[in-house]
């Protein structure tokens, strides 16, 4: 038996870009912030405060809630699971691992428009196409 579940909870880094593939299926991609709070051990060693940045893929309706409803600051509980991707760049073979998501609630304060949401906070993601590859963002060689 394997499990592969991973639960965030978090601040958005910025607004989820959602692009359409064929047949109108809808992918959204945004980083997610969780922090760990810093703290002092009973020898007195500081241990400093450390945010890790995530990156957070989204299908179908989740991925169009995201784009409906989600922004920069947003807090947002994510389960889902982790999947690594390989691309080539320049000749050197690069890696990313994305957390598909499976559930998203929306935490904290509501969102604008909430009215239309009627207390749907999370949708089904169905199932991301295991065959379709979502290509690595463009503009440097971070992964997002």
């Amino acid at each position: 038996m394997s499990v592969n579940k991973v639960i965030l909870v978090g601040h958005v880094g910025k607004d989820p870009e959602v692009r359409y593939l064929d047949k109108d299926v809808a992918v959204a991609n945004f980083t997610l912030a969780t922090t760990e709070r810093g703290r002092t051990l009973p020898n007195g060693t500081q241990i400093p405060e450390r945010t890790e940045w995530h990156n957070i893929v989204a299908w179908r309706g989740l991925a169009e809630i995201a784009e409906k409803y989600i922004r920069k600051g947003s807090q947002l509980y994510v389960e889902g699971r982790l999947q690594t991707r390989t691309w080539e760049k320049d000749g050197i073979k690069r890696y990313t691992t994305e957390i598909y998501a499976e559930t998203i609630n929306l935490l904290g304060k509501k969102p604008e428009h909430s009215e239309a949401l009627n207390n749907v906070v999370s949708a089904p993601a169905g199932n991301a196409p295991t065959d379709l590859q979502a290509p690595p963002h463009a503009e440097d060689d971070l992964p997002f």
